[in-house]
């Protein structure tokens, strides 16, 4: 049975006419700018009164909630760090900086009218037993407020794949992969791809996708049975693979 619904967009507004543009080519973005920094509730408002009334937005989660101070994305945060508070953010530590963070991916959702919020842990949270406990206190702490939630590891965690599909299992989290790389570990009735370019690495982002490869991916999607697929490309080519995948779909599914 083919999916319910697909959605195609990119990680960013990624069109050279800028939002408005966007809005006429995509049925969905991901909000990149709630993973780095604060943005301001007027701004989210704003973005939400600028998109068709069935344009979607997904939300990537603030970096407090899964990194660290010392990763290189923090240099793009508008948040103020201490030597008293700048160990409490990241690895979903019990403290109230990673609460607030998710707070505050939380009222972003809520503004922006979203369904999904994209968690993506770095390379540098490891399968540890503290990084696992306090994974699963945060995930069984926090008021979920009717979204549906994705989980995208990295590293060491895909040389342990029951240890994936256990926890989202347990904690309710749809598996985001790029399903070209690796499948989902976790089946479920909400998909969520994203596309960071092939290669031995988990990024590449200067690929470009083949038309063999956007073909693959086509027959894949629209061979799930699910309620809701996104796939989101995040990529230097991304505006364009998207648009052809677009038209992937439309030849396989006639």
């Amino acid at each position: 049975m083919p999916p319910g619904e697909v959605l195609v967009g990119t990680c960013g507004f990624s069109a050279k006419g800028g939002r408005k543009k966007y809005f006429q080519e995509f049925p969905v973005v991901e909000v990149q700018d709630t993973f780095y920094r604060i943005v301001r509730e007027k701004t989210l408002k704003k973005w939400r009164e600028e998109a068709p009334p069935h344009f979607e937005y997904t939300v990537k989660a603030f970096q407090g909630i899964t990194h660290p101070a010392s990763s290189p994305t923090w240099r793009r945060s508008n948040i103020k760090l201490t030597s008293t508070n700048r160990s409490n953010y990241g690895f979903f530590k019990p403290t109230s900086e990673v609460m607030d963070s998710w707070n505050y991916t939380v009222r972003a959702a809520e503004l922006l009218g979203s369904r999904f919020i994209v968690i993506q842990t770095p390379a540098s949270f490891k399968p540890t037993e503290e990084n696992i406990e306090n994974m699963k206190r945060f995930f069984r702490r926090i008021d979920r407020g009717g979204f549906v939630i994705g989980w995208e590891p990295r590293g060491e965690w895909y040389n342990q794949p029951s240890l994936i599909a256990d926890i989202a299992r347990e904690l309710r989290l749809v598996h985001i992969v790029d399903p070209l790389k690796r499948r989902e570990l976790v089946e479920t009735n909400v998909r969520y791809y994203r596309l960071h370019g092939l290669g031995r690495s988990d990024v590449n982002y200067r690929y470009r996708y083949s038309d063999a490869d956007l073909e693959k991916l086509a027959g894949y999607v629209l061979g799930l049975d699910a309620e809701r697929v996104y796939v989101m490309f995040n990529n230097v080519y991304m505006y364009s693979d998207a648009k052809r995948f677009i038209e992937a779909l439309s030849k396989k599914a006639v």
